[in-house]
C-alpha cells in the first residue's frame, strides 16, 4: 500500500482517519447502540425485513402516525466494511415527527462484498421499502452511505426507473464520492477497489439524474479530505441536476454532523424534506 499520493504530497492514510482526530471519536459507536436501542423501545417498527438473501440484506421500516407523506431511506456509513443498521435507529424521529416514513436497510460489508455489489444491495433495499410506502422518495447517508445514496440517482443506477423516478431529493453527510483516493488507503485491502470500479462506482465521475435536490452537509470541523468531498461533488454536479451548494456546518464533526436528523425542526431534517 502507497499511503502518500507522490503527485500530492498528501497522507491518503490520515486523510480518511476520523475517530483519531474526533474529540471522543473511540466512543460514538456505543453512545449510538444505546440511543437506538432506545428509541426502538419507544416506537414500534418492522425489523428485519429481508430484501434479499444474504445475513445483512434486511431493512428497519419506521410508519408514522397516520398516512405516510412519502418514503425516507437512510443509509449508514462505516467505509463500507463496518456498523449496522441497528446503530441509527433514533435517526428516523426528525421525519417520523413530519408523517415520513422511514427505511433503515442493512448492507454486507466488505471484504463479503464489493462495492458494486453493496451498491446493487441498497438498490434493492430502496426497491422493497418503495413497494410498501407510496409518495415521494427522499435519501440520506452518512460517510459510506452518503456515496450510497448518491450513487443511487446517477444514470447507471441498480434501481428499477419508476423507483428512481420518485426520489426527489438526496442528502449526503459528510459522504465520500470519489472512491480513487481510497485505494491508496490501508483499508482498501478489504475494499479492494481497482481502478475500473473507481471508475464506475465513484459519483463524482458519473451523471446524475435532472432535477433532484442534492445536498452535501458537512460538519466544519470535518477532516479536510471530507469537506473537499463534499466540494467536489458540488462542483461536479453543477449545472446537471439540482445541486445546492455544499452546507458545512460549524462546531459540527464527521460523528455529531447527523444528529440533526433526530429533530423535525433542524436544518438538516428541513434540507432533507423541505
Amino acid at each position: 500500500m502507497q499511503d502518500q499520493d507522490s503527485m500530492t504530497g498528501i497522507d491518503w492514510e490520515d486523510a480518511f482517519q476520523v475517530a483519531t482526530h474526533t474529540p471522543g471519536g473511540a466512543e460514538y459507536p456505543a453512545r449510538w447502540a444505546a440511543r437506538a436501542a432506545a428509541f426502538r423501545d419507544g416506537a414500534v417498527p418492522a425489523l428485519d425485513i429481508a430484501y434479499g438473501s444474504a445475513p445483512r440484506e434486511k431493512l428497519d421500516l419506521f410508519l408514522p402516525e397516520g398516512t405516510p407523506k412519502g418514503l425516507v431511506v437512510f443509509v449508514h456509513g462505516g467505509f463500507w466494511r463496518k456498523m449496522d443498521k441497528s446503530l441509527w435507529s433514533d435517526l428516523a424521529a426528525g421525519p417520523l415527527a413530519r408523517g415520513w416514513a422511514v427505511a433503515v436497510p442493512g448492507y454486507t460489508l466488505a471484504p463479503d462484498a464489493r462495492i458494486g455489489q453493496i451498491t446493487a444491495q441498497i438498490g434493492a433495499a430502496i426497491g422493497l421499502a418503495a413497494g410498501r410506502v407510496a409518495g415521494p422518495i427522499r435519501l440520506a447517508g452518512h460517510s459510506a452511505g452518503g456515496h450510497l445514496v448518491t450513487r443511487m440517482i446517477c444514470e447507471a443506477a441498480p434501481i428499477a426507473r419508476p423507483v428512481q423516478a420518485r426520489i426527489a431529493a438526496v442528502v449526503s453527510i459528510s459522504g465520500v464520492h470519489d472512491l480513487r483516493p481510497i485505494r491508496l488507503h490501508s483499508m482498501n485491502a478489504d475494499l479492494a477497489i481497482d481502478a475500473a470500479e473507481a471508475a464506475s462506482e465513484s459519483p463524482v465521475l458519473l451523471t446524475p439524474l435532472p432535477d433532484i435536490a442534492v445536498t452535501c452537509w458537512t460538519g466544519a470541523d470535518e477532516r479536510p479530505e471530507f469537506l473537499r468531498q463534499a466540494a467536489l461533488l458540488a462542483e461536479a454536479w453543477s449545472g446537471k441536476t439540482d445541486m445546492r451548494p455544499p452546507v458545512f456546518v460549524s462546531g459540527q464533526h464527521h460523528f455529531d454532523v447527523i444528529d440533526g436528523l433526530k429533530d423535525a425542526g433542524s436544518a438538516l431534517t428541513a434540507a432533507l424534506l423541505d
